[in-house]
């Protein structure tokens, strides 16, 4: 039995706390069990000594209770939660939900206080939620323990998706919509300030409950990043698709590094990263949220591929639909030459195509909606979803009736296709299509977005087999990489190709090193103090001989001492000048929750204007650096843009394998990394500028 169970199926209930009043805090979760008719046993804990509250025996305390306690909901002011805390450990209580607010969320001593709840609930075996929770639902065992008003209004009927959120509000303002809207869901829980129970733990839970199907999840920050890995990748192997959504701008240690890696790993970066990585979508807005998740829990399934065909009586829907689509990532096909050729037959008048446009003349044909989407799926059919936009035609539904079994007929006869019908329609109708796995929308740009997320999550739980880079030991000796010649030298060594080059303390040596390597050659100053050397002049490119190479080492001493007067000098690099090839960038962000992560982009001075980046968890494969260039949209320059060359991606691949390999053997030392520019030429690739931050 997972160790979450006790909070969503308890047998006797305990409210610490428990008002008289029904619209009090501590009345409302009493109340709105009793409305609900939980058939657990209810005791209502208050010290004022009532004989009875809200039409119940009442105690004045815990230990008061005759029989076992396994679940307490506290809902007493700040100074009495941890007293009460310790009665429940007393008691055997199993669960305990800290509704009270002003722990660690106000103050240093409030962030004491919360910890020594911590330790009374690890020393006695006994799990919380909380403090500063909003609270929990179980509508199979009309288990409402919250004092959220929203359940003054409805009640959440029972279903298969599941939903944890750190934001109580955020949590019942999404219940609340859900239920609105008919959609059932089967556990709910804020987490509040997480002192113990997280919202990962929440995933874990609900990626094993029998009665979840589909996962909605909200997250502010994140704790422990292998937890929240973990379940994600659990809830994968399960089968069930999770849906989440990143609450806030900020994370913990936020504040950009010395590299330009970190200061474009922003919290949305490395978490959109991560949840792909880990076959889960990110949402949003709470209503593409719940689509996504009600289009799953209809279907019972992801969609095939990206690939979707539309039926319309509407031309302008159908090239709406056709831009929605596009602009997702999802693909329209042509029909195939069967199914092209059916259609002409069945709506001479129509032309067949992708959108399929049948005209009005598709209502004087016996069955023709039906007989148009068996068309359009005859064997070859690309079509992994398949649209049919059918105006209002659900808001007869006895005219309606006979098309609405067909189409049942039509998903039953190909059940590895995603079916959506988009038209208003009755509840009732709705109830029924939906009942037997055709999804229906009446917006058909949400219904376009509902698939593509739902789409977009198979595509990742495929790309998961990607992930196999072998797990990596650490170096736990400390780096010394304080100049770009000693980065190049720990890099090098760790599969980095970089140039032969030299760090020259001399003029003359420099000249000489600059005639050994031939012409034309590039100059850059060397100092661990100046870490950004194009900031005070430090780099020289171009150099064409040896009068010049002996004017470019003073010129940058010179400019160094006016510059950055108190930077330690170590003297001058001189390098090959490398011709050709695109820039780019490629570097590791330590993140504080997630550990060290990939970065890849195109390099040159735009690269933080436009943030076209992408991150991956480190280490990675080969085949994962494919697949991370491959996210980054300008990464198209590099395979052949408008005719252009083709530049060796497999050598930028397999150096950002080389590279997170790096960042995780000596991650207890890294504060970032940052290779800017990595040359990728036609044949092979360089690192040209290098900067290891290290503590």
């Amino acid at each position: 039995m997972h160790a979450l169970h006790p909070l969503f199926f308890p047998t006797a209930v305990a409210l610490i706390g428990a008002s008289s009043d029904p619209e009090r805090i501590g009345g409302r979760p009493l109340r709105f069990l009793l409305e609900a008719g939980f058939a657990g046993k209810l005791y209502p804990i208050n010290r004022s000594g009532a004989a009875e509250i809200q039409g119940l025996p009442a105690y004045k305390s815990l230990t008061d209770v005759p029989g076992p306690v396994d679940h307490a909901i506290i809902a007493v002011p700040v100074p009495g939660v941890e007293a009460a805390l310790k009665e429940c450990a007393a008691k055997g209580v199993k669960a305990v939900q800290v509704l009270t607010a002003g722990f660690a969320e106000v103050d240093a001593a409030g962030a004491e206080l919360q910890a020594r709840l911590v330790s009374i609930c690890r020393e006695a075996g006994m799990r919380m939620v909380g403090p500063n929770s909003l609270g929990l639902l179980n509508p199979s065992q009309n288990f409402f323990a919250t004092f959220s008003t929203a359940l003054n209004g409805l009640r959440p009927k029972h279903g298969v998706i599941g939903l944890a959120t750190q934001s109580g509000a955020f949590g019942s303002a999404t219940y609340g919509m859900a239920t609105l809207r008919g959609i059932g869901l089967s556990r709910v829980i804020a987490t509040g300030n997480e002192a113990d129970v997280d919202v990962a733990e929440c995933i874990d839970y609900l990626a094993e409950d029998a009665d979840t199907r589909v996962i909605c999840a909200a997250l502010e920050a994140c704790k422990d990043g292998a937890r929240l890995r973990a379940a994600l990748c659990k809830a994968a192997a399960a089968g069930k698709p999770v849906v989440i959504m990143k609450i806030g701008s900020t994370e913990v240690g936020a504040a950009a590094a010395a590299t330009h890696t970190g200061s474009l790993a922003g919290n949305d970066a490395v978490y959109d990263a991560v949840f792909a990585e880990c076959g889960a979508h990110r949402a949003q807005s709470v209503e593409e949220m719940l689509d996504i998740a009600h289009l799953c829990a209809v279907t019972g399934s992801l969609p095939a591929n990206e690939d979707i065909g539309i039926m319309t009586g509407s031309g302008g829907i159908g090239i709406l639909m056709a831009d929605n689509a596009t602009e997702l990532g999802m693909k329209l096909p042509a029909l195939k030459d069967n199914a092209a050729a059916a259609l002409r037959e069945l709506l001479p008048y129509a032309v067949p195509a992708n959108p399929f446009d049948t005209t009005a003349q598709v209502t004087s044909v016996p069955d023709g909606v039906p007989r148009t989407l068996e068309a359009m799926l005859l064997p070859g059919s690309p079509y992994g979803s398949l649209f049919a936009y059918l105006a209002h035609v659900g808001l007869s539904p006895v005219r309606f009736q006979s098309t609405e079994d067909r189409l049942i007929e039509i998903h039953r006869a190909h059940p590895d296709r995603t079916l959506v019908i988009v038209m208003l329609s009755e509840d009732a109708v709705t109830q029924r299509l939906e009942a037997a796995g055709v999804a229906v929308f009446a917006d058909p740009t949400r219904a376009v977005r509902a698939v593509a997320g739902a789409a977009r999550m198979a595509r990742l739980r495929r790309q998961m087999s990607l992930n196999t880079a072998a797990p990596l030991g650490k170096v736990n000796a400390p780096l010394s990489a304080a100049t770009e010649t000693e980065a190049k030298t720990l890099l090098s060594a760790a599969g980095i190709p970089v140039l032969p080059e030299k760090t020259c303390a001399s003029a003359a040596d420099a000249v000489a090193a600059a005639n050994a390597m031939g012409y034309p050659v590039v100059a850059k100053i060397v100092s661990a103090d100046i870490p950004h050397k194009t900031e005070v002049g430090g780099v020289i490119v171009g150099v064409q001989d040896a009068a010049a190479m002996a004017e470019a080492y003073e010129t940058l001493l010179a400019r160094a001492a006016e510059r950055a007067p108190q930077a330690r000098i170590d003297g001058v690099l001189v390098a090959p000048m490398v011709r050709g090839g695109v820039e780019t960038i490629i570097g590791i962000h330590m993140d504080p929750v997630f550990g060290p992560m990939v970065m890849f982009g195109l390099g040159g001075t735009a690269v933080e204007l436009y943030k076209d980046v992408a991150f991956a968890s480190a280490p990675i494969s080969p085949a994962q650096g494919m697949a991370l260039i491959d996210s980054v949209r300008a990464s198209a320059l590099l395979k052949g843009w408008r005719g252009g060359p083709q530049y060796d991606v497999q050598a930028l691949a397999e150096a950002l394998s080389h590279l997170s390999a790096f960042a995780v053997r000596h991650a207890d030392h890294l504060t970032g990394i940052d290779i800017n520019p990595f040359v990728v030429q036609i044949k092979g690739a360089v690192c040209l500028d290098a900067l290891i931050s290290t503590h």
